[in-house]
């Protein structure tokens, strides 16, 4: 188990140094291109694989039990240490990651965004993938760092190549630059508070530190290292009114640039605060948790307030662009659990970091389909004078458009609902030493956003997938030489319009997607499946947090 997830971890590296080599003669296929991105699919499924086999092999009746560990000394004088393992919080980001990176390896390979050569596209999506896999598997706070720091380049490279410049104030370029400039000055303010822990603990040790409980820190170092880790956490969840560099770097970015970003990147920010700040500085967070509460739903109002805008008639708004703002809204909710510091809350913000990879996942995979299609991600270009119309021109992509917006707006028996929930429960009752007053009005402001989400997806609905039915263009027939009509040669009259109708979801389409729909759906009517792992990690990390 322990060498598994040492191999998950450092596979997709040195699988994207194999993508720069040439390919072997008898791998080439049709052309070099063609080899790299089957490469790409190939090492993607393999981690997937072994990660699946690390998911049956976990010990799910001691789920708060860190297993599959590899501990080994690297840094002795700073006690820094290469430690790997993994419990019931990073298990499901570690599958979640390793099925989001397959299915856009596998939907580049039939759908290869345009730019310079595959060769480096396959290569950074691995080291993308081995940065995001590690962050989620380290136990350590200096490999931690290293980690979250791994995936920024690849992205940048990713939007700044492969991007596009549609809706981007700037164009792709600014929009790159935007992203890799807030996270790595997030990120040089969070690295002084992880040192900042690590030299007044005596260790680097995440395992360590989270059972010390805060004991061995001041209030005052905790003070200031919850504020400097949670800035640099903050902006990579992203928290208002750090997200501006978001819509940018998702509009700008390619279909699969976007669904991981949006499925796998933001989750590290987040993730972040449940591993390391609530166990390690408890006392700090719990004077920070109001201020991260009150910065949460004003997220959660403004994200479903810019999309109701993007949304509107004649306001020009992009697809993805909107997309991204309802990505501000959602992770709100997850850091409103987090900040109630209880186990409800916790918990709920856990399963909703899951459910907005999977949903927003497949909500960007959509969007980028419907752009090809239609040329445009515009709403009004896409709505027209009548809506696109996607019910009629191409059904199934219409479903699950509309499948897709329902579960992102949280309906009931659907995997977004119940993160929501229960971060609205746990503000409901927040934890001890913490106002509850305050946490009742953030939870209905909170409520209140779930209504305004529900407003700007359903309009998106109505726009694109509703409409004027398309009438196909009969096809013409040949008349008899010499006999004209009034309208030119007898048989039916020609129209002026192109057909309505649309190529629809194409089978390479059904493979990427599917996995999201189905998880989406059990997700929704199983949640013990996923609470029962999370829910003794959080216990124990609360350590004495009310249930």
């Amino acid at each position: 188990m322990q060498f598994l997830l040492a191999l998950i971890v450092v596979g997709p590296l040195i699988g994207a140094v194999a993508a720069l080599l040439p390919a072997p003669p008898g791998l080439r296929g049709k052309s070099p291109d063609q080899a790299v991105l089957r490469h790409g699919v190939t090492v993607t499924g393999a981690i997937l694989v072994a990660v699946i086999v690390l998911a049956l092999g976990f010990d799910h009746d001691q789920p708060s039990k860190i297993q599959a560990t590899t501990d080994i000394s690297w840094i002795a004088a700073l006690d820094v240490r290469i430690h790997l393992g993994i419990d019931g919080i990073s298990l499901p980001l570690l599958v979640l990651t390793a099925l989001l990176t397959f299915l856009c390896a596998l939907y580049s390979y039939f759908k290869m965004p345009p730019g310079p050569s595959p060769k480096g596209f396959v290569a950074l999506l691995l080291v993308l993938e081995s940065g995001t896999l590690a962050t989620f598997a380290v136990l350590d706070l200096v490999l931690f760092f290293l980690a979250f720091e791994m995936v920024l380049i690849p992205m940048y490279f990713l939007i700044a190549r492969w991007g596009g410049s549609e809706g981007v104030p700037g164009g792709r370029q600014a929009a790159a630059w935007k992203f890799i400039l807030y996270t790595l000055l997030g990120s040089v303010v969070m690295l002084l508070g992880l040192l900042l822990i690590g030299l007044n603990a005596g260790t680097f040790d995440m395992v360590a530190l989270a059972t010390d409980n805060g004991r061995g820190l001041s209030t005052s170092v905790q003070l200031i290292a919850v504020l400097a880790i949670g800035l640099g956490l903050a902006v990579k969840t992203p928290m208002w009114p750090l997200h501006s560099w978001l819509p940018d770097a998702h509009t700008a970015a390619p279909t699969v640039g976007s669904v991981l970003l949006a499925g796998v990147l933001l989750k590290m920010g987040t993730y972040g605060f449940v591993r390391i700040i609530l166990p390690i500085a408890p006392d700090g967070m719990r004077t920070f948790a109001p201020y991260l509460a009150a910065f949460a739903v004003v997220g959660i109002i403004y994200g479903s307030l810019a999309c109701l805008a993007l949304a509107k008639q004649g306001a020009g708004g992009d697809l993805k662009r909107l997309i991204a703002y309802s990505s501000v809204g959602h992770m709100g909710f997850v850091l409103l659990g987090i900040a109630t510091m209880t186990p409800t809350g916790v918990n709920g913000a856990l399963f909703a970091n899951i459910a907005h990879g999977l949903i927003t996942g497949l909500l960007f995979f959509l969007v980028g389909a419907v752009k090809e299609r239609y040329g445009s991600a515009d709403l009004d270009t896409l709505a027209g004078a009548t809506g696109a119309a996607l019910y009629g021109r191409a059904p199934r992509l219409g479903g699950l458009l509309a499948f897709a917006a329902v579960a992102s707006l949280g309906l009931p028996g659907l995997a977004g609902f119940w993160g929501e929930m229960l971060a609205m429960f746990g503000a409901f009752n927040p934890a001890e030493g913490l106002s509850r007053p305050a946490f009742l009005t953030f939870m209905v402001i909170a409520g209140f956003g779930t209504l305004l989400t529900a407003a700007y997806l359903l309009i998106v609905v109505r726009r694109v997938c509703m409409g004027a039915h398309p009438q196909e263009a009969p096809h013409p027939q040949a008349a008899p030489h010499g006999h004209e009509g009034p309208h030119g040669p007898e048989g039916p009259t020609v129209p002026t319009a192109p057909t309505a109708r649309f190529t629809d979801v194409r089978t390479y389409e059904f493979a990427a997607w599917t996995p999201l729909v189905v998880l989406t759906v059990l997700a929704g009517l199983w949640p013990a499946v996923l609470l029962g792992l999370t829910d003794p990690v959080v216990q124990k990390l609360l350590a004495g947090g009310k249930s």
